[in-house]
């Protein structure tokens, strides 16, 4: 499914006039500084994004301006994201000179961006819930150590009502092991993922059917193996589930899937090209020729 079916940057011309009428003040010379994004992409020829296919992936070094070009589309289509990023003083006047083109109207419940720094966030408060967990993990493990010797030594007497919740807790002592008491008692049985595991989770359980989804380096954290299962993951959305993906990477899996059409910003002007023609594809390629001997059994 395609939604967004074409994006239309400000022209060269539309930028000088905008430098020369509304922010004549700036320093422009330097544009990554206060009027970052403007002069980012004039210098590229490249004005016009066409969305052909579900899956769109932009390409490049750092520094070529695919995360821009993404947090750009994302702004313009005021998509919901986990974590905020810094704008330039010019960046909401660049995104107002944009125009977004649709062949259908845009779903806004599910459609999102996902950036690396919202999937580093996720992380670190995993951690930060893992270390809670086991925390609390030790805290049981001294209490049934604490509690079974105290039943040893003293045994336990019901005397009253107000003591049946100890009782029970004795008598579960009684007839489990630490490891079933433990776990029936703790929060251990939140499962605790690896990162990559974790990270991959996160856009598994973001993505639904139906909607539109801007993935900056969705790679980052993830390995090879989960890499191809996300790169699955995406490309069984887009056939089975009506979803369009933009996404900005680096990974061969990414670059690779069938029904991507890759936007190269290395280039000039900008270009679609086949994954295989891309640069950095063929520096993978070179090493594994060169180290093919590496391979043999």
């Amino acid at each position: 499914m395609i939604y967004l079916d074409r994006f239309e940057l400000p022209s060269d011309g539309a930028e000088l006039d905008y430098k020369a009428v509304l922010r004549p003040e700036l320093d422009w010379d330097c544009y990554s500084g206060t009027g970052y994004p403007f002069g980012i992409f004039p210098q590229k020829a490249f004005e016009t994004v066409e969305f052909v296919s579900p899956v769109t992936v932009f390409c490049g070094e750092n520094g070529s301006g695919k995360s821009t070009l993404l947090n750009v589309i994302a702004e313009k289509l005021c998509l919901p994201r986990a974590t905020p990023f810094n704008k330039a003083p010019c960046f909401d006047d660049y995104v107002k000179l944009c125009r977004a083109h649709f062949n259908i109207p845009l779903p806004r419940e599910g459609s999102a961006v996902v950036t690396s720094d919202s999937v580093f966030d996720f992380l670190l408060d995993s951690r930060a819930i893992n270390d809670g967990i086991e925390s609390s993990r030790r805290a049981v493990f001294d209490s049934y150590a604490e509690k079974k010797d105290s039943l040893r030594d003293n045994g336990y007497k019901l005397r009253s009502l107000d003591d049946y919740d100890r009782f029970k807790e004795f008598h579960e002592i009684r007839r489990s092991g630490m490891a079933k008491y433990v776990k029936k008692r703790s929060e251990a049985d939140i499962v605790m993922h690896s990162n990559g595991e974790s990270a991959l989770e996160i856009f598994e359980h973001a993505i639904k059917e139906r909607a539109l989804y801007l993935l900056d380096e969705p790679e980052n954290s993830l390995s090879a193996s989960h890499q191809k299962e996300l790169a699955r993951y995406i490309s069984d959305s887009a056939r089975f589930y009506n979803c369009q993906f933009i996404i900005s990477s680096h990974s061969p899996f990414m670059l690779s899937l069938p029904e991507a059409v890759v936007y190269d910003l290395d280039v000039y002007p900008v270009a679609v090209r086949r994954w295989s023609e891309l640069a950095a594809m063929r520096e993978y390629r070179q090493l594994f020729k060169e180290r093919e001997a590496d391979f043999e059994d």
